[in-house]
């Protein structure tokens, strides 16, 4: 089903590519964004008492709907909503995940024309995010659930497709192993997209995700953060989920609550690389990051220029 890859990313200059992006103008709810020109921000929202970052501070709702605010005001370009956490726990019912999700996405929809996207794997949760107004399906799962694409499909929502192995919340019987680790990341994304589009999700409403650290160890993300432009090239706009994970910490020796430093160097990087989305958790800095980014490329003006002058 998929068409011919995109030609190959161009290189703007030494170390930096541009990807070939098969529909680089996306209206995602009440936005539109060229990621020809642009790097979205897209903030966490986790409303889970055990999120590994944040460790529930916005479990609450009304702190979960605060933050949302806040990100957005912040200059976040686009919010994702999780209930559950990608990590191995205990079953957490779809209507309970619904009752986590649902309030905050409605309210955040009635108070910001932010991006909007419901981190889940469920497709009974996505469907209900969806008419609560969500935009966009983060399923860090990679279609896992079969009914998933179809309910992208029905909608016009944006399925955002993950590489990961292991079945929702498990933990793989063993240690990950790839023979080639971005072959393998590469392959998967290959299938899911095939899979969506055959469900009748379009082309213009994919984004491909390469799964930072999810059933990968430091050295594999590593690699494939390095061969990212071989998940660009895929043609669809790339997520880059790199905040505060594990691969950062390690590489630095960085507990957690320690490495905003490392997770913007790795965002820079994966801009530079072609990603075009990066989910932070840190809005304002994140921010000023990616603007830094796009004003170095001369895709945005200063704000002044005096110096000098």
């Amino acid at each position: 089903m998929t068409t011919e890859p995109a030609v190959p990313s161009l290189q703007a200059a030494p170390g930096w590519v541009v990807p070939v992006l098969r529909h680089p103008v996306r209206t995602l709810g009440r936005r539109t964004i060229d990621f020809d020109h642009r790097i979205a921000v897209m903030a966490i929202i986790n409303r889970t008492p055990d999120s590994f970052h944040d460790q529930g501070a916005t479990f609450e709702l009304d702190r979960a709907v605060a933050a949302a605010v806040r990100a957005a005001e912040q200059g976040a370009d686009w919010v994702d909503i999780g209930g559950v956490k990608f990590a191995p726990g205990p079953e957490l019912p779809a209507a309970d995940e619904i009752d986590r999700v649902v309030p905050v996405i409605a309210q955040l929809s009635a108070e910001s024309d932010v991006i909007i996207s419901v981190d889940t794997f469920r497709a009974d949760v996505a469907r209900a995010a969806i008419e609560a107004g969500a935009n966009v399906v983060n399923d860090t799962t990679g279609l896992s659930d079969p009914a998933m694409a179809a309910v992208v499909a029905d909608s016009d929502a944006t399925i955002v497709i993950t590489h990961s192995t292991a079945p929702p919340r498990t933990k793989l019987p063993e240690p990950p192993h790839y023979d080639d680790v971005t072959a393998s990341v590469v392959g998967f994304l290959r299938e899911r997209v095939d899979r969506a589009l055959a469900a009748g999700v379009p082309e213009s409403r994919i984004i491909v995700d390469p799964g930072h650290d999810l059933n990968k160890n430091t050295v594999h993300t590593l690699e494939v953060t390095r061969r990212l432009p071989e998940v660009v090239a895929l043609g669809y706009p790339v997520l880059a989920a790199v905040s505060n994970k594990d691969f950062v910490g390690e590489s630095l020796g960085r507990p957690r609550g320690e490495r905003l430093s490392g997770s913007l160097a790795v965002a820079t990087v994966s801009a530079m690389l072609g990603a075009r989305i990066v989910r932070m958790h840190d809005v304002a800095e994140s921010v000023d990051a990616m603007r830094m980014v796009e004003a170095t490329l001369g895709w945005r003006a200063p704000l002044e220029s005096r110096h000098n002058t």
